[in-house]
C-alpha cells in the first residue's frame, strides 16, 4: 500500500511531467509559424508510423494513433494534398478491397525527417545543459517510462 507521502511524491513528479509537456506544446505553438514542417502531431505520428511499416491500411493507423474514423478520413485527404506534394499514396487493398492500403511517399519522407529533427534539435537545446551523469540517469528514467507507455499503445 502506498503511503501518503509516496502518493504526494508520484503527484508532484505527475505535475512536473505536465508542466513539461505543456512547456513543450506551447514551444511547437509558437514555432509553428516558423518551422521548417507543416504537419500537424496526428500527420507527424501517421508518417512516423510508415516509416517503420512498408505499408498499413487506414484501419490499422486509425487504430494506432485512436482517433474516429471521420477524422481520419480528413487526416488522410490532408496528407495526401499537402501543397508540398502527397506525403501518402493510397490504394485499394488487393485482398480485401474494403481495405485502403497506405503507403508513404517520398516528400512524406522527407516532411517526416525535418518534422523529426527540428523535435530533435529542440531537445537537444535544454538537454546540453544537464551534466553527463543526469543524461544518463535521466535516459534511464525516460527509457523506463517509454516502456510502461508503450505497453498501453498496443
Amino acid at each position: 500500500m502506498k503511503t501518503a507521502a509516496s502518493r504526494k511524491q508520484l503527484e508532484q513528479l505527475a505535475d512536473e511531467v505536465y508542466g513539461v509537456t505543456r512547456a513543450i506544446l506551447a514551444l511547437r505553438a509558437r514555432s509553428k509559424a516558423t518551422g521548417p514542417e507543416e504537419l500537424s502531431e496526428s500527420e507527424f505520428i501517421t508518417l512516423d508510423l510508415l516509416t517503420k511499416h512498408e505499408t498499413m491500411t487506414v484501419g490499422e493507423i486509425q487504430k494506432q494513433i485512436g482517433i474516429p474514423p471521420a477524422q481520419m478520413s480528413r487526416l488522410m485527404r490532408s496528407l495526401e494534398t499537402k501543397d508540398a506534394g502527397a506525403m501518402v499514396k493510397c490504394a485499394i487493398n488487393e485482398q480485401d478491397r474494403r481495405k485502403v492500403d497506405v503507403t508513404i511517399t517520398e516528400p512524406g519522407g522527407t516532411a517526416h525527417g525535418r518534422f523529426r529533427e527540428a523535435r530533435r534539435a529542440t531537445a537537444l537545446q535544454f538537454l546540453q545543459h544537464l551534466s553527463h551523469d543526469d543524461r544518463e540517469v535521466f535516459m534511464r528514467i525516460l527509457r523506463s517510462f517509454r516502456k510502461e507507455i508503450d505497453k498501453h499503445l498496443l
